[in-house]
């Protein structure tokens, strides 16, 4: 990026577009005379040139057009041809994007010089008009505000089958054959004879296992089944959410600030004494005096974890490295013992605190913004969807969105190719990547 905010493009750019400006003419001047060495080779060049013009065909004209504007239409596919072949290098290199997607975000809302050039009675109305927007974004706001009153009551309406979903997960309630009665996709194609031959095989299966107590790791294959948990995981901490037996939202109570609390419930285990590890959000809706347009509804504005009681030696979120250090003058060595963090999944109990000035380094805004996306995202999917997340049949919905861009994306490279094949004069040799040059060590 240059001082002037322009994009630098590299050197190979810059000198591919210079050719294709000046094209192949000559550098001098028409009306310059050449020198004297060069007008007698001319002089001898035009005379060879008459001599071999005898033995040809005298070209009308008009076939002389046509040669002409041949030429011109190859040279204009040839430069066309290089500026692809730019644009597409252009386009694989990682820092000309960065450098393109930050000056496009420096573009992005800058005034375009229209409003400046509109008359002062113009502009007073368009001033009326922000006018209204506000108090547009403030009736938005009061909108946000009942959504959040319907989720906490509809909340109380979802936690009864939140609970008996709770106690079978447990083993605390099994549930009756009515209940689990369920007609997968598969099963409709089956014939009866299939049917019982299937369920008699599973029978023999169950018989030949240990009867096991609910559904074992049910939230820790939750969590392994989403990537933006999964990346959160340790393998030391795949022990401890076996023991994780429920997972609960709770809304801010009527007429105070709106917010929302994560409450992970374990059952009793050799890592903590606690069983209950919370983590609350606090959110606002209502728009910034300073910058109200930029209102979008509510946002998280800070979280706050809670103190887990670790049993001695079981805390994962710390590990003991010992270091030797060397006596400079002495030169003997003594090892040194020294406690540091560790990455774990229950760091997220313990978020970076937010200061009264709202003011926070790089890396801690970095870890704030995903701890409240991680925290919305178990709020809105997990817990409402858990058994969907727990089969991965949530996993593959989620997944379609992405195969149908792909698919497209898979589309237009098989029509450019049909179109490259097309082409009569297209050479499948200029494309072709050459091997890579073996050197010997």
């Amino acid at each position: 990026m240059s001082a002037s905010g322009g994009i630098s493009l590299p050197f190979t750019a810059i000198g591919a577009e210079c050719l294709s400006s000046t094209g192949t003419s000559s550098l001098r001047s028409p009306a310059s005379p050449a020198p004297v060495a060069q007008r007698s080779i001319t002089r001898d060049s035009a005379e060879m040139a008459d001599i071999d013009n005898k033995d040809q065909p005298e070209m009308d004209p008009a076939d002389m057009e046509d040669v002409e504007d041949v030429e011109e239409e190859e040279t204009g596919e040839d430069e066309n041809s290089k500026a692809r072949q730019l644009t597409v290098q252009m386009m694989q290199n990682p820092q000309i994007l960065a450098a393109l997607q930050e000056r496009l975000d420096g573009l992005s809302g800058s005034p375009s010089g229209y409003m400046e050039s509109l008359p002062k009675v113009v502009k007073r109305r368009v001033n009326a008009l922000k006018n209204l927007q506000v108090k547009c974004a403030h009736i938005e706001a009061k909108f946000y505000e009942e959504v959040h009153e319907l989720e906490r009551k509809y909340a109380a309406l979802y936690q009864p089958l939140f609970d008996k979903r709770s106690d079978i997960v447990k083993a605390a309630y099994e549930p009756t054959d009515e209940e689990c009665e369920w007609k997968a996709d598969e099963e409709e194609e089956l014939t009866d004879e299939m049917k019982e031959k299937a369920k008699l095989e599973e029978e023999k299966k169950d018989e030949e296992k240990e009867d096991p107590k609910g559904i074992p790791e049910f939230w820790s294959t939750v969590f392994k089944n989403v990537d933006l948990l999964s990346d959160m995981l340790q393998e030391h901490d795949e022990p401890i959410l076996k023991h994780l037996q429920d997972i609960k939202v709770k809304f801010s109570d009527l007429e105070q600030p709106m917010s929302f609390t994560l409450e992970f419930l374990f059952e009793p285990n050799d890592f903590f004494t606690n069983t209950l590890l919370t983590k609350t959000y606090k959110m606002r809706s209502e728009p910034d005096e300073n910058d109200p347009f930029s209102f979008d509804g509510p946002e998280i504005m800070c979280c706050t974890g809670c103190t887990i009681d670790w049993t001695k030696g079981k805390n994962v979120t710390l590990k003991t490295i010992k270091k030797k250090q060397k006596h400079k003058g002495r030169g003997t060595v003594r090892t040194v013992t020294k406690t540091v963090p560790n990455d774990s999944f229950f760091n997220f109990f313990t978020p970076p605190e937010v200061p009264e000035s709202g003011e926070l380094d790089e890396d801690s805004e970095a870890v704030l913004a995903a701890d409240f996306e991680i925290g919305h995202f178990i709020r809105e999917r997990i817990v409402p969807r858990a058994v969907l997340y727990f089969t991965g049949e949530a996993i593959e919905d989620d997944d379609d969105d992405y195969d149908e861009e792909g698919e497209e994306a898979d589309d237009e490279e098989g029509e450019e190719e049909a179109d490259e094949e097309n082409d009569p004069d297209y050479d499948p040799k200029k494309d072709a990547v050459p091997p890579a040059e073996c050197k010997q060590q």
